[in-house]
């Protein structure tokens, strides 16, 4: 592991853990400013807890266990993924700006909003990062490349030993061997 990614995702994982511990202690202090976002999903997902504090326990603690993980290296990539996804209705329900009446209070709202944007940025580039090593997609494409290649090449030989034999047949027939 590079020095930056041994230092850079404990860094960003950082943020993660203490708001994800936060909402596990305190859902009560969350769960207000959850609720506009809570009720439309809650609605259409039957497998989430009706309960806007329950599914604040939840996020918080899928934050904590992918800030973890990704703070550790253990699986990075997924629990990038997993923080990403809890980011979003996290920003959408905690920083509306658009809603705010105060300036100074829009203007506080619209750089937590932005905060969380990057953040968010930072965690898709973690989940896309393959750590030096090939992708999935980069495998697949050079095994398949190597089976084309490996295909091609068994279509020559054939054709190329298929002509003398053929040549050999027709000797031997006009010969009546």
């Amino acid at each position: 592991m590079s020095l930056l990614r041994m230092v850079g995702r404990p860094m960003l994982a950082s943020m993660f853990v203490a708001g994800g511990l936060q909402s596990l202690r305190h859902p009560e202090q969350v769960a207000p400013a959850a609720e506009p976002i809570v009720r439309p999903v809650t609605d259409r997902v039957e497998a989430l807890p009706d309960g806007t504090e329950q599914l604040v326990r939840l996020n918080g603690a899928v934050q904590v266990v992918g800030g973890a993980l990704l703070g550790l290296g253990r699986c990075p990539r997924l629990s990038a993924l997993a923080i990403a996804a809890t980011l979003v209705p996290t920003t959408l329900a905690a920083h509306r700006f658009w809603e705010a009446e105060d300036p100074s209070d829009r203007a506080q709202q619209r750089i937590h909003f932005l905060k969380n944007l990057s953040m968010l940025g930072g965690l898709l580039i973690a989940a896309d990062d393959t750590g030096s090593a090939p992708s999935m997609v980069w495998r697949g494409r050079h095994a398949a490349r190597g089976l084309r290649h490996d295909a091609h090449l068994v279509h020559r030989s054939v054709r190329a030993g298929a002509r003398p034999a053929a040549r050999a047949g027709g000797v031997r027939a006009k010969l009546g061997i």
